[in-house]
This record gives C-alpha cells, structure tokens and sequence, in this order.
C-alpha cells in the first residue's frame, strides 16, 4: 500500500478522478474490511479535491447512522426522507444539490456547507446499506464528472458488501 496518493496539478476535475481511481484500488485491493477500506476511500477523496466533508452514513433500521468520514464534525443520525442524505436513501437515487439552501429539508450538520452530492450504495439484495455524502464550502461544486466518478466509488463499496 503506497504511503501517499500520486496527484497532478493543473489537471481537470475529470483528469485527477482518473489519476485518482487506480489508486483508490490500489488502496483497498487486499484488504477484506470493509471499516478500513471506506475509511481509506474517504481520506483520498477529501485530500484530493480538499471538499469540506465526505463520508458515509449506514442504514441502520429506520435511520442513517454516521460511518467513517473526513472532515468536521457531522450529524450523527438522520432519519430516512430528512436532509439530502435521508432523501437519496428513501428515494434510492443520487441527489445533487448545487445550492443547500434551496433544498428543502436540508439538515444543517455544518454551516460551511453550500452543495452537497450524495449516493446510495446498494447490498447485494438491492437495498440501500449506506449513503455516501460529500459536501463543498463551494457552491454548485459538483457535476456530472463528479456523479460519473463517484459511483464508481460507490460500486467499488458495494463490493465489499
């Protein structure tokens, strides 16, 4: 496992995500826990594109209950339709929110916030396991790159369910 992630500089977004997934499995091939891999995954996509918080919530019964993460501290349960994060789980679809303050319902877990795109990851019985959130200090930071890349980061999660 290498000790630091390879990253040009003065690349485009969809550049670095592809400089950046070869290491991302690279980082988790071997490794059979899934607590260590996600906690891995977030820490090279945070010091990558330095978001304010990406990170992952379980589905844990009727709520989300926060996972590995980075970044500051975040909320620690959101109930399912709540928030962005509730909402993409009950409606098992991803959900870009170029402006958080236009959302409604929007959960404030931290003020610096201002779009956000989070994923369902999906078990193997095609049931939402966990959410994979990922907030920006920026808005309308996230786009279709972001989404294409992202699910590949989801699909790489949802093989180690």
């Amino acid at each position: 496992m290498a000790e630091e992630l390879i990253i040009s500089t003065n690349t485009t977004k969809e550049q670095t995500y592809q400089e950046l997934m070869p290491q991302i499995e690279a980082l988790v091939a071997g490794e059979p826990n899934m607590l260590a891999n996600i906690s891995n995954m977030m820490s090279a996509l945070k010091y990558t594109f330095d978001w304010l918080w990406v990170g992952v919530y379980f589905v844990r019964e009727d709520e989300l209950v926060l996972g590995p993460f980075q970044g500051p501290i975040a909320c620690t349960r959101i109930q399912l339709g709540r928030g962005v994060s509730g909402t993409a789980w009950n409606n098992k679809e991803t959900i870009v929110v170029a402006n958080v303050d236009e959302f409604p319902d929007h959960i404030i877990c931290n003020a610096a916030s201002k779009s956000e795109i989070v994923i369902p990851v999906f078990d193997k019985k095609n049931e939402v396991a966990l959410i994979l959130d990922v907030d920006s200090d920026k808005l309308n930071d996230f786009d279709e790159v972001d989404e294409k890349y992202l699910t590949q980061v989801v699909r790489l999660i949802e093989s180690f369910l």
